[in-house]
Order: C-alpha cells, then sequence, then structure tokens
C-alpha cells in the first residue's frame, strides 16, 4: 500500500495499541487517557516521550484518516484499536517486529525474538531473520539492516515507517549477546530436567530393591 511517512508520535501510538492489546487485553481497546500514558511509558520505550493528549488526539486523527485505526465508541469515553496488521498489509509475526522496532528503536534479531515473546513466539532467530527479510524486500521497504556498530556482534535492524534512518547511529555493546542468553536458558531448562529424570531412576531402583 501506499502509505506516507509517520511521524514518531504517530509511530508510537499505533504502536502502543498492538502492544496493548496483547499485554493488558481486558483494557483493550485504549482510550486516550491510557494510550497517552503508553506513549510516554518510561521503561520499554526509545526514545522516552512527553507527549500530550492533545498530541495523542492529534496523531489518532492522522492514523484513522490512514485506516491504521478505528475509533469504537462507548457508553461515556470513545476508545481505539489498531488496524495495524491489515492496513500496512503484513502478517501477524511481522507485526510483532514492527512493534517492537516502534516502541524500542534499533534492534538485532536475537533482541527481537526475546521481546516479542509476549506478542508472538518465534520457535528461533531464523524465524525473525526471515520476516525481516521479507519485510526489507517490500517495494517500498518497511524495515532495513544498519551497518554493524563497531564492537557489536551483530547488525541491528530499523523499521522505516518514519522515513530513513541514519547509519551511523552508535549502539552500546551488549554484556552478552542475547542468543547466547537463550542457550544459557535452555541449558539450564535441560539440566533441570536431567537432574530431576536422574532423581526419579534413583527413588524407582530404590523400591525395587536394585542397585543403581
Amino acid at each position: 500500500m501506499a502509505l506516507r511517512t509517520l511521524t514518531a508520535l504517530e509511530a508510537r501510538v499505533l504502536a502502543v495499541l498492538v502492544e496493548k492489546q496483547a499485554t493488558v487485553p481486558d483494557s483493550y481497546p485504549l482510550s486516550v487517557n491510557a494510550l497517552t500514558l503508553g506513549c510516554n511509558q518510561k521503561t520499554a520505550r526509545d526514545p522516552v516521550m512527553n507527549a500530550s493528549e492533545a498530541d495523542v488526539l492529534q496523531a489518532l486523527d492522522e492514523l484513522k484518516a490512514m485506516h491504521l485505526v478505528i475509533p469504537i465508541s462507548g457508553n461515556r469515553v470513545t476508545r481505539f484499536e489498531h488496524n495495524a496488521a491489515r492496513g500496512l498489509g503484513v502478517p501477524s509475526a511481522a507485526m510483532a517486529i514492527l512493534d517492537l522496532l516502534m516502541l524500542r528503536g534499533p534492534q538485532t534479531a536475537a533482541e527481537l525474538r526475546l521481546h516479542t515473546e509476549r506478542l508472538h513466539r518465534f520457535a528461533d532467530i531464523s524465524s525473525v531473520e526471515g520476516f525481516l527479510d521479507e519485510m526489507a524486500e517490500r517495494q517500498p521497504p518497511f524495515v532495513v539492516k544498519l551497518a554493524r556498530a563497531p564492537g557489536a556482534r551483530e547488525a541491528r535492524w530499523a523499521h522505516l515507517l518514519c522515513g530513513e534512518v541514519a547509519q551511523d547511529r552508535s549502539a552500546p555493546a551488549l554484556p552478552q549477546d542475547e542468543e547466547l542468553l537463550f542457550l544459557r536458558a535452555e541449558q539450564q531448562r535441560l539440566s533441570g530436567e536431567v537432574e530431576a529424570l536422574k532423581a526419579l531412576v534413583l527413588r524407582i531402583t530404590t523400591e525395587l530393591g536394585m542397585t543403581p
């Protein structure tokens, strides 16, 4: 679809609606007040914003005109829900990736797999990379792979819904690669299962009077 470039706040509003639908479904669709709080959230946001409700309402008007947001009339308060995946023409898995890029800025495929856990569970990092590659090959592209920063082990990806991204944006090197964190967590889980099986075998052999 032909989509005009979003402003930073429009992207944030859309991303918060996508996020909150998955993380706080009982409060979704969102009121303007709840949406503003989500946009100005201090954690899991890059950059941190300080938008007013008037700013958010203006962004909502623009997103409604692009058919990315739908107002839901209530008894007292109008609430809003997103139409992001359909409006952008992407599957839900790709929308989860775009959502995290809009909320947290450029990230590696491993970081995206970790951070999208509550929105969409990817089987592995290659699955994330597959969707990233598809969105990068669109015309116009929705994401771009940034040049790897000095000292970084993995290249980061950024969304292009707000226009071109500066390729020289610096990024602090991660203390531990995210893929390594996944592997260590899996190792700990498997070790726990092995210990549980050992205990079970020992109990069974003891009950049967056998020498382990």
